[in-house]
């Protein structure tokens, strides 16, 4: 298997070049490299003069190291790294397993799914009701109604009956490492932001493509925080524009991850996440009753 820690992934498309934090390859190559266990500070090695802004607050495994990605701001054009956030390893450093990707992203296409194709059988076509010929005698095959499925313009057998329903549930294990590899694989092709908030020095939507566009985001954007309650300028700027999406964090899902080219995330909404995802690991209780599923939900 090919992959590589998402650091490294980081180094090789030159982050921190981009950020302006650092010159020289030696202080870059620190970032995606471990020189062994440093007691005094817990996590990977980060170049000197840069904030680390966040650590990871649930317990890191002693045989992982915490990811890292650079804190950004909206409140300019400029790529400016405010600093850098540990990512918890257990949710944005998973093996990229994608048969699971599109198993989630398959479900979620076909749960909601309901066919309402239908189709009439011979009982249910008009006509038909006396017998065409006689039984004997005529030389040709025998028949007892003209709306037959054999006969043109008969009524269809086996076909479609009603609304069908292609609702299934899928494993709740399942679900949730699709999240993980979804937000890995995005954050090992450099599509997952990191920022301190999602205020916008304007309402103005110009101002957010042409930031989007300065920082090559790509055509589409999705914007996560935890507050539903979100800034009223990134609310306004984003209400007419098509490839730029708002989502709270509990509606973040596989198919909208996918969908868009980059995913930005608020330090908020990495705690919320690494918070929800992780408790899932170690969950013990049955799901049962589905009518109270999430009833020990943290």
């Amino acid at each position: 298997c090919n992959f590589r820690a998402p650091q490294e992934v980081v180094l090789s498309l030159g982050v921190g070049a981009r950020c302006g934090y650092a010159s020289d390859s030696g202080s870059l190559r620190s970032l995606g490299t471990r020189s062994g266990p440093n007691p005094s500070t817990k996590g990977p090695p980060r170049p000197a003069g840069v904030p680390l802004l966040r650590r990871c607050e649930l317990p890191v495994p002693q045989h992982r190291t915490p990811v890292q990605a650079w804190v950004e701001s909206l409140r300019g054009y400029e790529e400016t790294c405010l600093g850098l956030a540990d990512l918890h390893p257990d949710v944005f450093a998973v093996p990229p397993r994608l048969d699971i990707l599109h198993e989630v992203a398959i479900w979620q296409k076909n749960f909601k799914r309901i066919s309402y194709a239908k189709t009439k059988t011979r009982a249910e076509v008009r006509g038909g009701g006396r017998k065409p010929w006689k039984q004997k005698g005529s030389g040709r095959a025998r028949h007892g109604s003209i709306r037959s499925p054999i006969w043109r313009g008969g009524g269809i057998a086996h076909g479609p009956r009603g609304p069908t329903s292609y609702y299934y549930m899928l494993p709740m294990k399942v679900r949730v490492l699709g999240l993980k590899v979804a937000l890995t694989i995005k954050l090992m092709q450099d599509d997952l932001h990191v920022v301190d908030s999602l205020e916008l020095p304007t309402s103005n939507p110009r101002y957010l493509l042409d930031l989007i566009r300065h920082r090559c985001w790509g055509d589409s954007v999705l914007l996560v925080d935890v507050d539903e309650d979100m800034p009223q300028n990134i609310v306004s700027a984003v209400s007419n524009l098509k490839t730029i999406n708002l989502v709270p964090a509990v509606g973040l899902n596989v198919h909208s991850m996918l969908k868009h080219q980059t995913l930005v995330l608020t330090l908020n909404t990495v705690a919320f996440l690494e918070k929800k995802l992780l408790w899932h690991d170690k969950r013990y209780t049955a799901l049962y009753p589905f009518r109270l599923p999430y009833s020990d939900f943290p």
